[in-house]
């Protein structure tokens, strides 16, 4: 029988704790069945009860501002507080389980396991689910002319306006996304990486409501706590992925399911520019898909089952070995070795120790270039260029069709990233980066005046941040242990948003125009600063189970 040295091990029977009673041993139950299915039922009828006095302003274009809040919405909001408290309690533990104590039975398996179907079950759910997730952050970009338009608000279209700017509305969402980020973090290392992903659904639904605010601080509160289902979402994803799929197959898999991202900015863009228009159902139909598309990813979570690798680590071993049935991994008995792995107890602060210390600098500062281009640069674009001569429909179609001409640049980016190297495509596609906002830095808005070339620019940044954030969210999944991995994938998803936070913060204090040239070059400097570090700090993760690269630190090279 081959060693297990330097693989992770699911304790045996004997010394992990029992089933609890009504879980049901396939990674895919919860703690509580009828209180969670109580509470998503709940929740919808609440959001459904909001609906009424949106239709009845269809003969105003459905412009809700000012409007008093009816009965109906009332009662409706009351049921969806108590609908998501009970979804919460459906999902959290009782009490926090015992951590896994070493065991016979190796987990490697899982690693070296075949595809099966499963494996594209869950590649397919995620997708879905990052599309649903990436379409609220992404629908700011189109739905503030509108806003500012109904509510009377400062922006770019609007800029001599007496009133509240309109920059508060993405950041009052792109905040809650910050808090939400570190928050699923936390929650993905404490209550399972399934329990945060149904959090998050519940939560979109639930925040749908943000469409139907006669009021624009309404709109601010609801978009804040929809942020906190958003930001947690992705990084939980990634991570339950890497945790899962076989690391032959880990890391392309993971950046072309993450190239999902820019699926949602076509997605978006299309329904801004039929549906979404003011000439259909206005801008706050976008927050209203909300509803279908949040119990579309409740109705998929039965092939989202638990990580094997956390129910281990949580001492569920029947559970565990379930789930890597479920993944056609043949399970190995052997004695107990020393586990490389470090199960130790967790704490965010370990994040930024010592021996993670140059790494989470890297993963920050690139994260935070992300989040001031996608903030910035492109969250403001559709506005410039409407600033610039376009109209609305004319910008979304153009934004909508880079995103569609880059989308399958995916592929060689996600070849690369699993079969030539993690840490040199990660860094190559935020060089390509780079090159497209300083050419836009310089060029300034006088980039409209040649179409062609427009078009060729936009492609990278507007398809360029999706796959930039899908490698670094599959990169970040792979480099901590998993004890801390949920938390260093929030501290990851987490910077992303501060950089958004940040631009957001500078556009409403008037700090920096929200222009071409000033959001580009904004992105360009954490940027060049996150590559040195990667170059520095980053290992390797091509192929080799997340064990060995958790082990041997951040500074281990593989030559494999």
């Amino acid at each position: 029988m081959k060693s297990t040295a330097a693989q992770g091990h699911i304790p045996s029977p004997s010394s992990a704790e029992p089933p609890r009673r009504g879980r049901r041993l396939n990674g895919a139950s919860y703690e509580h069945p009828a209180a969670f299915w109580i509470g998503v039922a709940l929740t919808t009828i609440g959001v459904l009860l909001q609906l009424p006095m949106y239709f009845s302003a269809r003969n105003m274009h459905y412009h809700l501002a000012g409007m008093p809040m009816t009965t109906e919405m009332v009662l409706g909001m009351v049921i969806v507080f108590a609908g998501v408290g009970c979804t919460f309690y459906s999902l959290f533990p009782r009490k926090q389980e015992a951590a896994a104590r070493l065991g016979d039975i190796s987990v490697a398996p899982l690693d070296d396991a075949p595809i099966k179907p499963a494996h594209i079950a869950l590649l397919a759910v995620v997708a879905v689910a990052l599309v649903i997730d990436a379409m609220k952050p992404v629908a700011f970009a189109f739905l503030t002319p509108g806003a500012a338009s109904e509510y009377g608000l400062r922006g770019p279209l609007n800029p001599n306006a007496h009133a509240l700017p309109i920059g508060l509305y993405p950041l009052a969402g792109i905040s809650g996304t910050m808090v939400g980020s570190f928050l699923w973090g936390w929650l993905g290392d404490r209550i399972g990486r399934r329990a945060s992903i149904l959090l998050s659904a519940i939560i979109f639904i639930a925040t749908s409501c943000c469409g139907t605010m006669p009021e624009y601080w309404m709109n601010l509160v609801t978009c804040f706590v929809m942020g906190l289902g958003v930001g947690g979402l992705l990084p939980i994803t990634f991570v339950l992925l890497s945790e899962t799929v076989p690391r032959r197959h880990r890391g392309w898999m993971m950046v072309l399911v993450g190239s999902a991202l820019a699926g949602a900015y076509i997605v978006v863009s299309w329904l801004a520019g039929t549906w979404a228009s003011s000439a259909h159902f206005g801008w706050r139909l976008l927050w209203l898909v909300g509803i279908p598309t949040g119990l579309l990813l409740l109705v998929l979570n039965r092939w989202i089952p638990e990580s094997p690798r956390f129910l281990l680590q949580q001492g569920r071993a029947e559970e565990a070995r379930a789930v890597m049935r479920r993944y056609g991994a043949r399970l190995v008995e052997s004695k107990s070795e020393p586990v490389v792995e470090d199960w130790s107890p967790a704490g965010s602060a370990r994040l930024l120790g010592r021996r993670y210390l140059g790494l989470s600098a890297a993963v920050v500062l690139l994260a935070i270039s992300i989040g001031t281009t996608q903030y910035g640069f492109q969250q403001w674009m559709p506005s410039n260029l409407q600033r610039l001569g376009l109209s609305e429909v004319n910008a979304s179609t153009l934004l909508r069709n880079a995103a569609v001409i880059g989308m399958p640049l995916s592929v060689p980016i996600a070849l690369l990233y699993g079969f030539w190297s993690s840490k040199r495509t990660v860094i190559m596609t935020g060089a390509l980066m780079g090159v497209a906002l300083v050419t836009f830095a310089v060029l300034g808005d006088h980039v409209v005046d040649n179409r062609a070339l427009l078009y060729i620019l936009l492609v990278v940044p507007v398809w360029g941040i999706s796959i930039l954030t899908s490698v670094l969210a599959a990169y970040t999944a792979e480099v901590y242990p998993t004890v801390i991995r949920a938390r260093g994938s929030g501290l990851s998803a987490g910077a992303t948003k501060a950089g958004g936070v940040f631009i957001l913060a500078c556009v409403v204090m008037a700090i920096a125009a929200p222009s071409i040239r000033v959001t580009a070059a904004l992105g360009v400097i954490p940027l060049a600063l996150a590559l040195v570090a990667l170059m520095m700090y980053g290992p390797e993760t091509r192929n080799r189970q997340l064990e060995k690269i958790t082990t041997r630190g951040p500074r281990a090279r593989s030559r494999s």
